[in-house]
């Protein structure tokens, strides 16, 4: 399927490696050209050496920096000729008790998991609806349906995006103007952000971080994690002219883990 993107410009925040440059790989792949973000250099350098020679017909473009901060916001921006789809990301906060938290770990997480999308989507909304197209990809979390006692810092930071989202997306200016904006809800991946929350968990339990992994791949009903490409390709679909009509929504990718029925 052609997904009509071909030509366009994205910054994907959070792109060197995981869920973001998965998301990036899945864009190139699609012909739009990327600029991609992310605190690492080295490792963000790489990411797009790897893309350019991947994928030579499109531009893609690296801007190293912290995204939360004000400075590395306005230098992704800057870097990109317009921005026809935005895919915010960034490092979830760490896991942990509350009762540990204080006023600046939340500060901190909201910041990064909340302010800072939004931030963003405040700086590019109205210039993709002045041109008629515009896609917001939200990469939140699955706790934001089903809260992990352990992540409530993020349980906590994303649910208020959400809120806002749920808002935003359904404003007449936005939506009629051919701007949606979703919230994409990663499950279990096999990335670095699993393994560090589960080493958590193994350290509180005294278990191997391979006995808690296997244990958390058990719950999943697909018998596995998901992969990054595969989240790509996702929300390359999300960002699709054909998928015009889709905003405002949570899109749960997990395997099967949650429950419920909605």
């Amino acid at each position: 399927m052609d997904l009509g993107i071909s030509g366009r410009w994205a910054l994907v925040c959070a792109a060197s490696k995981g869920l973001g440059k998965g998301c990036a790989q899945a864009l190139a792949a699609e012909g739009v050209n990327v600029v991609i973000t992310a605190r690492g250099e080295e490792t963000l350098n790489a990411t797009a050496a790897e893309l350019r020679a991947a994928y030579p017909n499109v531009k893609v473009i690296a801007v190293a920096g912290d995204i939360t901060t004000p400075a590395a916001r306005a230098a992704a921006l800057a870097a990109c000729p317009q921005v026809d789809i935005l895919v915010n990301n960034a490092g979830g906060p760490p896991p942990g008790d509350f009762r540990d938290w204080d006023r600046e770990a939340w500060i901190k997480a909201v910041d990064a998991n909340m302010l800072t999308p939004i931030e963003l989507i405040k700086a590019t909304v109205d210039g993709m609806a002045a041109r008629g197209f515009g896609r917001v990809v939200n990469i939140t979390s699955g706790a934001v349906k089903a809260p992990i006692d352990v992540l409530g810092l993020s349980n906590g930071a994303r649910s208020g995006l959400t809120g806002f989202i749920a808002g935003l997306a359904r404003q007449p200016r936005l939506a009629a103007a051919n701007v949606t904006v979703n919230n994409l809800l990663p499950g279990v991946f096999d990335t670095d952000r699993i393994r560090t929350t589960m080493q958590g968990l193994a350290a509180k339990s005294g278990q191997s971080i391979d006995a808690v992994l296997e244990k958390r791949r058990a719950t999943v009903p697909a018998g596995r994690f998901g992969t990054s490409a595969e989240f790509g390709a996702f929300c390359a679909f999300i960002c699709s002219a054909q998928a015009s009509y889709l905003t405002g929504q949570n899109i749960l990718l997990d395997g099967g883990a949650y429950p419920g029925t909605f």
